[in-house]
């Protein structure tokens, strides 16, 4: 059974990180080398205070210690409360969207051993990753798996069952939209095969690929428990107010 309820009061939110993606956009004045790295954390932690719910490590091209040194960093950033002028901009924000619920979670894009050595809330696997069930096997002989998610990627309604059936907690369901990063896995699937897949498992399934501010009510109304993005939240110039935006949607 999953470790989430599909009756939510606020859909999921899911931040998806791309390290790769900031550096091909991102600009600095005087000429100054532009910092990824840092940009990614700052993004992580603002993502963190806004209220996102779930912030997926995906940074594929990052070795193992280089990504277990981000996802530790991430897991405390999230953890953390913000310093000064800081903490006080984002109070009336987190008020707002996080009252009763828990803090943002951290999970790991495909790397079992990354999410697990740094403590993290999950992992998020591919549909050619490991097997649902197995990650579950080898997470409970590492440590308590009570409170550990493994989600899924799926691109079909047979993959959504089959991942439902392995076991999995919660599901990532597309592309649903147009989006560049998600042009690999073919045309997008649209509003009326996610309403299809919804309605055909139980857990918690989040839209992703072109997900925007203007689209996601379509999604929710398409039986999507949430969404996941990667430019919705890593292009916002503020994260907060995009969050803001997004909780309004079911209020």
């Amino acid at each position: 059974m999953s470790r989430l309820s599909r009756s939510l009061n606020v859909p999921l939110l899911c931040y998806v990180t791309d390290g790769q993606n900031l550096a091909s956009v991102g600009t600095s004045e005087a000429c100054q080398p532009f910092d990824a790295r840092k940009t990614l954390r700052e993004k992580i932690a603002a993502a963190s205070a806004a209220g996102v719910d779930w912030i997926q490590i995906r940074e594929k091209d990052l070795s193992g210690k280089e990504c277990h040194s981000l996802a530790c960093e991430a897991v405390r950033l999230a953890a953390s409360p913000l310093p000064g002028a800081a903490r006080k901009a984002s109070a009336l924000a987190r008020t707002e969207v996080v009252r009763g619920r828990v803090s943002t979670r951290i999970l790991v894009n495909d790397r079992l051993d990354v999410a697990v050595a740094a403590q993290a809330a999950g992992v998020h696997l591919g549909e050619k990753s490991l097997p649902p069930e197995e990650a579950r096997r080898l997470v409970e002989s590492l440590r308590s798996a009570e409170d550990f998610l493994i989600g899924v990627s799926c691109h079909s309604l047979e993959a959504a069952r089959a991942a439902e059936r392995g076991g999995a907690d919660y599901l990532f369901y597309g592309p649903v939209f147009v989006t560049p990063s998600k042009a690999a896995y073919g045309a997008p699937q649209g509003l009326r095969r996610l309403a299809e897949v919804c309605r055909a498992v139980t857990l918690p399934l989040l839209a992703i690929g072109g997900v925007t501010s203007e689209n996601t009510a379509d999604c929710l109304s398409a039986g999507a428990s949430g969404i996941a993005a990667i430019r919705l939240f890593q292009h916002a110039p503020d994260i907060a107010a995009v969050v803001r935006e997004l909780r309004k949607l079911c209020g």
